[in-house]
Formats: C-alpha cells, structure tokens, sequence
C-alpha cells in the first residue's frame, strides 16, 4: 500500500523481519547522507524536501514496530497509541498485549493517540495520566482516520463519493489490528445495515475465505432483498487485489482514508512537523 501511494517519489519501502538488514541494504545499494554534516542537514529540513528528490541517497529510516529493536540506535521515537484498546489488560505477552512494560515509554521523544475521536474525554483525561505518570514531559498528540473516497477494486482508477453508499447493505471484510475502527467509520456514512467479516490480522485471503464471504453476502441478499456490498481497507485490497474480484457480480469497494491530526490542548499538526524539525536540529549539533 505504501508502495502505491508513495509510487514516483523519493521514499524507498523496504520490507523484512530484520528491519536492520533490510536498511543495510538499501545503505549498500542507494547509498546514504549523514544528518549530522551541516549540508545534508539542510537537504533533509521538513520545509526543503524539495532539495532532496532527485537524490538517491538515504537520509532518514522510519522503522514501522521499531522500538522494540533494542539493538538499533534510535534518534527518535514515536509511539503509536490505539485509543480504543489502549494497553489492553496491561499485561506482557503472552497474557496481555504488551510487548515492554509501560516504563518503557519514558524512552518515547513523543505520544500519539490514535482513533481519538473514536474515545471519550475522560477516556483520553485517563489514557494522558497513564501517560504522564511514567513521563510527564512527554508530548501528546491525537489523530484520526478520516474515510475520503471509495474505488472499486475492478477499477483503481474509479473515485466513488462516501455517499455513494447512503443506505446501502454493506459488509465489512477485513484483516487488520483495529477493525473496530473501520466498521465505526462505514456505519457513519448513512448505510441501511452494516455487517462485519474479521480476520486476524496480516490475514491472506485464500479461496475459503471468498467461499466464506460470498455466503454471507447470499445471507444478506435473501435478507434484505437487494444486494449488499463489500468494503475492504486499502491495506487489504494491496494484499492481493485479484482473490477479491472473484467475490463478482457482488460488488466490492475500497475504502480510502488518511491520517489527521486533531487540535486538542494546543497540539497541532503543525506542531508535530516543527517537534521533528526541532529533532533534526539537534542532530546537526
């Protein structure tokens, strides 16, 4: 997914279980530029990016699930919070969810607070003070996944308004960490009836799981007497978009959507970009 959206640009997408080695690679093959040198610093400012497109070179990796890798140095590191579940039980693997007690946040250069608009004020009052106790200094910011558009999976190219689907049987089928969040998103767009298919996440859809699909959706039909549609996430169509269209003469859309930054005690999007300039900065000195 991040491939196609970041398709042209200067982003490389490396992809491994040993996040190290994959970034050794692209060291190997693209070569790199130091931040620290006062003119790659320049080349690598949030606000001059442009400078720095026609370069093959690394300057900066984001490792996704990355601050567990002890043995990597970090320069910084942002913890992604899901408002929903927050740390679950609080408990280590395997009894809860958590891979680090929650000290380990006082390592954390900043907070973020997913599908906080998904949570309720004292919910996010609390999830802070959990936060503050271990560091209080630490930065908060909250976010959201705002749906945009549809397209249909026979047709990348399609752009389908959210309420092209106003009043319309669905049926959420996913595969990802946080489904809750997906279906609150369609059930608020004005469909008739939302259903719901979850699998596990990282899950690929094998031919079963079309048959699985499709008898759901003869359910609903024989239910409802019109025909229901599917909505996936992108991340589940670029997984593989072509099992997908074997769900036919049933419909099956995409859902596109982006992160926002929402503007809750002076916590901005704007700030955000300037606490990883600041961090940029401080790696020159």
């Amino acid at each position: 997914m991040l491939g196609r959206h970041l398709l042209g640009g200067p982003a490389k997408i490396g992809v491994g279980a040993n996040r190290a080695a994959v970034a050794a690679a692209y060291f190997e093959k693209y070569g790199y530029v130091d931040p620290r040198s006062s003119t790659s610093y320049q080349r690598l400012r949030l606000n001059k990016v442009e400078s720095h497109l026609n370069s093959e070179k690394v300057g900066a990796v984001i490792l996704d699930d990355g601050m567990q890798h002890w043995s990597l140095h970090h320069d910084l590191e942002v913890v992604m919070v899901n408002g929903l579940v927050l740390w679950g039980c609080c408990h280590l693997l395997p009894l809860g969810p958590l891979r680090e007690p929650l000290t380990a946040l006082k390592r954390a250069d900043v907070a973020v607070i997913h599908h906080a608009d998904m949570v309720s004020e004292q919910g996010l009052k609390d999830a802070e003070l959990m936060i503050r106790e271990v560091k209080e200094s630490l930065p908060i910011f909250y976010t959201r996944m705002t749906p945009l558009n549809f397209f249909e999976v026979s047709n990348i190219n399609s752009k389908l308004p959210l309420g092209a689907l106003c009043n319309a049987i669905i049926l959420c089928v996913s595969a990802i960490g946080s489904a809750n969040a997906f279906v609150n998103a369609i059930e608020k767009i004005g469909a008739s009836f939302v259903d719901r298919l979850n699998f596990s996440d990282h899950h690929i859809f094998q031919a079963r799981d079309v048959d699985l699909i499709r008898r759901r959706l003869e359910e609903l039909e024989d239910k409802f007497g019109s025909k229901p549609v599917v909505v996936v996430t992108e991340k589940d169509y670029d997984r593989d978009a072509e099992i997908l269209k074997g769900l036919y003469p049933f419909k099956v859309l995409v859902l596109c959507s982006a992160l926002q930054f929402l503007s809750q005690k002076g916590c901005t999007e704007k700030g955000f970009k300037k606490l990883l300039e600041e961090s940029l900065r401080k790696l020159k000195a």
